[in-house]
This record gives C-alpha cells, sequence and structure tokens, in this order.
C-alpha cells in the first residue's frame, strides 16, 4: 500500500522559521580610550605646556654670607596636536526602512548603532597607533599623533639583541626607565598576543597576589596584574593595539580630547533614501610622554 502521509519536505507555504535577533560578537571595547579620560579642545591644533625640575645638584654648597647668584631660569616647553575627524556615513533606501526584518525596528536605527561602535574602534587604533601628526589643507586630512609615537624617552627595545619576543626584562627596564624620568605608570596595555607572553614570564604561574599589604609583594598568577620594583601595573589586553608594541601608560597623564563630540547628523534628502552622517573631531593629550613607557619592535 502506497504511504500518502504528508511529509514537511513535501509542504508548500511553510512560514520561515527565522529568530528575531541578530548576533555579533565584534569586540567593542576600547581600554585606552575609556581609561584615560576627556577633555575639551578648542582649536584644530591643541597644545599645552610640560616643564621638568633643574637636574639634581650634589655640589650645592655655598659659602657663609655670599651673595644670592640667580641661575638661568629653564621655561617651559609647548606641544601639541593635531585634531583628526573620523566618520561614517549610513545611507539606507526608504523601502528598506519600511519593510519587515528580523532583529531590529528599522535598518537606519541598526546601521546607526553599528557606526557608533565601529567609530570607537576607529579611534582606539588611531589613538594607540604609531602614527603622526599631519597638518592637513585643502586635499589632506588633519592627523593625530598616537601614542607609541608619542613615547619616546622611555623607550625600550624588545627582546635581548638575539631573540625579539616581549621579555620579562623588557618590562622590568621599562619601568626603570619611566621610574628615573619621574613617571609612574599604572596601566601596561598589549595586544592579546603579547598577553599571553606575559602570562608566561618565569615564576609567575607559582606566585599569587595574596600576600598582606605589609608583606613584600608578588605577581599575580593570572597575570592581571603584575606588582613591579616600581609600583603595580594593571595588564590589560586590547584588541585594537598591534603585536609590535607594548605601552606602560599612566592614565592619569593622558586624555581625548575633542574639539567636536560624537554627532549625529540628517543629511539633506537627495534621492528616495535617508542619509545620515556620525562624525568627533578629536585629538590625543600626552601630558608629559616621560610619564609613559614602551617596549617596541616586538617580533621583528
Amino acid at each position: 500500500m502506497a504511504d500518502v502521509t504528508m511529509l514537511t519536505y513535501d509542504t508548500e507555504g511553510r512560514r520561515e522559521d527565522l529568530q528575531d535577533a541578530i548576533y555579533d560578537i565584534s569586540p567593542t571595547a576600547t581600554p585606552f580610550m575609556s581609561t584615560i579620560g576627556r577633555t575639551k579642545a578648542k582649536a584644530t591644533y591643541h597644545e599645552w605646556q610640560t616643564d621638568n625640575l633643574a637636574v639634581e645638584n650634589p655640589n650645592n654648597a655655598q659659602l657663609e654670607g655670599a651673595d644670592a647668584v640667580a641661575p638661568k631660569l629653564a621655561t617651559t616647553t609647548k606641544v601639541g596636536n593635531r585634531t583628526q575627524i573620523s566618520d561614517k556615513v549610513v545611507q539606507v533606501s526608504s523601502t528598506d526602512d519600511v519593510v519587515d526584518k528580523a532583529g531590529r525596528s528599522t535598518e537606519t536605527a541598526y546601521q546607526l548603532a553599528k557606526a557608533s561602535s565601529e567609530l570607537k574602534r576607529d579611534m582606539e587604533t588611531i589613538l594607540l597607533s604609531a602614527q603622526d601628526q599631519v597638518a592637513g589643507d585643502s586635499t589632506t586630512a588633519r592627523k593625530l599623533e598616537g601614542m607609541q609615537s608619542w613615547v619616546t624617552t622611555n623607550d625600550v627595545t624588545a627582546g635581548d639583541g638575539t631573540d625579539t619576543s616581549f621579555l620579562e626584562q623588557n618590562l622590568k627596564d621599562a619601568m626603570l626607565s619611566a621610574y628615573d624620568e619621574g613617571g609612574e605608570p599604572s596601566m601596561l596595555l598589549v595586544s592579546p598576543k603579547n598577553k599571553v607572553q606575559v602570562s608566561s614570564f618565569t615564576g609567575i604561574a607559582e606566585q599569587r597576589y595574596q600576600a598582606p599589604k605589609s608583606s613584600p609583594t608578588t605577581i599575580i598568577g593570572t597575570a592581571d596584574v603584575y606588582l613591579s620594583d616600581f609600583g603595580t601595573l594593571n595588564v590589560v589586553p586590547d584588541r585594537f593595539l598591534d603585536d609590535a608594541c607594548a605601552l606602560f601608560v599612566d592614565p592619569a597623564m593622558a586624555n581625548v580630547a575633542y574639539l567636536r563630540p560624537f554627532k549625529k547628523t540628517k543629511l539633506a534628502k537627495t534621492g528616495d533614501h535617508e542619509k545620515h552622517l556620525m562624525n568627533v573631531e578629536y585629538t590625543l593629550v600626552v601630558k608629559n610622554e616621560k610619564a609613559h613607557a614602551k617596549v617596541s619592535d616586538i617580533g621583528k
């Protein structure tokens, strides 16, 4: 007898079984930008001043009753950075915004939310980069100077002369250099690859950060915190920092300065679509580059 059972394979008109959600795990955390705080810029070239105390004089002994002689006083140093404009443009047809879709109310709203996250990822990448500042003109966009380019005094080359890996000795040398200059970095920013390297430093897995404050400190087993001779370092992986550099940052000595904060603008209608511009104009303030350090040329 023939089987006349109706099966799903034969049925027409079945409705689509589509979840009313969109799953995106693209990383959006921006540790550097989120930690260093923000300030306001008032021009496309944002400036600030740095200064240093005179070198210590071990022979500072004066004759009794001698006349006071004033030395030549040092002036402050003025430095600055260019503001950079970053943007995202969203253009969606009027039809696409009204058809029924799963996972979002309108395509424009969904794309604008994505654009906001993408813009922050771009900013984090630029702020951490070795990009040099560009003054710009009518045909060339202004560019800010990235953190890697700013840090020049406390710059330690990776490796030991033969191996260019990020070594624990490099970390110690960078912290010593910063300390000698008066710096106190508290955050070590590394790429995910270098975070794994930091976790493998000699002895790190055998010790735990359980000692009372009055006892000698050590390294947390997960390398989330490193207790150096010159202060505690929070080891933070940043997906937007390249593998060739590790940055030692004092968050109190850097800012993002905004000339124009994030803004969403609906542009003039020129057809059967809606166009939105999301942009921001900003720069990096490194209050004194000697407060920070870096290990460069990792893996080169």
